[in-house]
């Protein structure tokens, strides 16, 4: 080897650096060091933007810690699960993406993107991506599991009878608002504006999508919801009403307040005192069907681990593993280069030549030809590496 190449070759290697460790194997796809450490950097940015004491949040950490590889793998498996079952949530993908655009008023897709790489750190379509990951999760959750769970309503009922302490209310309203603002040039079009929605809410169209297509207060993205009150919460005036009306009232007409018109509207009025079973049918339903929701999860993740390709390198704990399952990881054979001398590939060339079997570089009308016999098909050329 000249001098040049054998520099060329030992500047090449030193440059050479382990770029990401596969740490995990799961049919076709794989699981990274980098990723592991990803979800552990944003779960502990989660814990600081609440504020959780250090003492605690190292404590949730630690925990937190445990569960990384097997929240991955859980991931995977129920993405390439919904993908085998023909599963497409493209368009439910499309009218989230839209929702996202009318409640925050932003029409140019480039400058959505934008804004999305800004608060999440992502690129636009690696976002698009794992939203449909997780709405891909979600429906197979819902056929797959979910669906088989059957909770007897006269165990619901039961359930309440034997909890009734546990669902004494106090006072509470709950509400929504749209909020317009005005800006003293064209307020007769914003009194109008205000006019037409309370009108088209009574006539029956949706008023969280009216809020969240119409509000200029920052609750359009959450369809108007501005939450549940105490008396002595809100303002005199509006507490007054809000307490008496019934649900689905709205003030009408709108409310002038500060720079603009408001228009509230009751969702909930919740009684002080016991509330009744069919107040709170949804909530007991939750609490009676979410003990059996857990096992029958963790039955099903390990269901699909048990027919997976799963290999996880040595150090790495999946504490979801399922029973019996090998998982040892295995690193393919490296293929050694075939050595060969110069007398055994002539020896090897002779011998071919006096079986018939034509070499790399030979033509065939150098061979002695041979006759074929009826009904048997023309040898074929094999080429030699």
């Amino acid at each position: 080897m000249s001098p040049v190449v054998l520099l060329t070759l030992l500047s090449l290697s030193a440059d050479v650096a382990v770029i990401e460790e596969i740490i995990a194997k799961v049919n076709g796809d794989i699981i990274t060091r980098g990723e592991i450490e990803k979800s552990r950097r944003q779960f502990e940015a989660e814990l600081r933007a609440r504020k959780v004491p250090s003492p605690q949040l190292e404590g949730a950490l630690k925990e937190k810690e445990k569960d990384l590889l097997k929240e991955r793998i859980d991931s995977l498996l129920l993405v390439q699960k919904g993908k085998e079952m023909n599963i497409n949530v493209d368009a439910q993908l499309s009218k989230y993406i839209a929702d996202i655009q009318r409640s925050t008023k932003t029409a140019d897709l480039e400058i959505l993107a934008k804004e999305i790489r800004e608060q999440t750190g992502l690129a636009f379509e690696d976002w698009k991506a794992d939203v449909r990951n997780n709405m891909l999760t979600q429906r197979v959750i819902g056929q797959e599991v979910q669906s088989k769970i059957n909770v007897p309503k006269p165990e619901v009922q039961k359930y309440y009878e034997e909890h009734k302490t546990e669902f004494v209310r106090e006072e509470r309203v709950f509400l929504r608002e749209i909020f317009l603002k005005m800006d003293g040039k064209n307020d007769a079009l914003v009194e109008k504006k205000a006019k037409d929605l309370i009108a088209r809410a009574k006539k029956g169209e949706k008023f969280p999508e009216l809020a969240r297509d119409n509000s200029d207060s920052d609750s359009a993205q959450q369809f108007g919801d501005i939450g549940g009150f105490k008396k002595g919460e809100l303002d005199p005036a509006i507490e007054e009403w809000a307490f008496k009306s019934a649900r689905n009232a709205m003030t009408d007409p709108p409310l002038k307040r500060g720079n603009g018109l408001l228009i509230l509207r009751v969702d909930e009025v919740h009684k002080a005192g016991q509330a009744a079973y069919e107040e709170v049918e949804n909530e007991v339903m939750e609490r009676v069907f979410m003990p059996r929701m857990k096992p029958a999860m963790q039955e099903y993740l390990t269901k699909l681990r048990q027919e997976a390709f799963l290999e996880i390198r040595d150090g790495f704990i999946d504490t979801g593993a399922a029973p019996g399952k090998d998982t040892k990881w295995t690193d393919p054979a490296q293929l050694k280069p075939e050595t060969i001398s110069k007398e055994e590939l002539a020896n090897q060339k002779r011998r071919k030549r006096l079986l018939g079997v034509p070499i790399l570089g030979t033509s065939r009308s150098a061979m002695k030809p041979e006759k074929e016999k009826k009904g048997e098909s023309k040898s074929k050329v094999v080429k030699q590496k």
